[in-house]
């Protein structure tokens, strides 16, 4: 899939191509950057390969999105050379394009 290019958010899951960061950020957009079931799964995926950095990005904007800034700060703190945007659609949409 190419960086510019959004998957459908209509369907019930994300497309199989997708990788687990990647899926992981489809179910934050599908659920609205809010906390419920999708942000559940994101966080659920993110947390299968903590330390590598697609998975600790997408971590600490799990808990951006939670609300837990010491949480997302940490997270963060793992990722180096990484410039957060200034507010969280602009970082899953920066993490997007990075990662797609």
């Amino acid at each position: 899939m190419k960086k510019d290019l959004e998957p459908d958010f209509s369907e019930a899951a994300p497309p199989s191509a997708l990788s687990t960061p990647l899926r992981a950020l489809w179910w934050l957009k599908k659920g609205g950057f809010k906390l419920g079931a999708e942000w559940e799964k994101a966080h659920t995926l993110c947390q299968q390969d903590e330390g590598e950095q697609a998975h600790d990005l997408v971590h600490a904007l799990c808990h951006w999105i939670e609300g837990d800034a010491s949480n997302r700060d940490y997270w963060y703190r793992r990722i180096e050379g990484w410039a957060r945007a200034s507010d969280i659609a602009q970082e899953w949409q920066q993490i997007w394009r990075s990662l797609g």
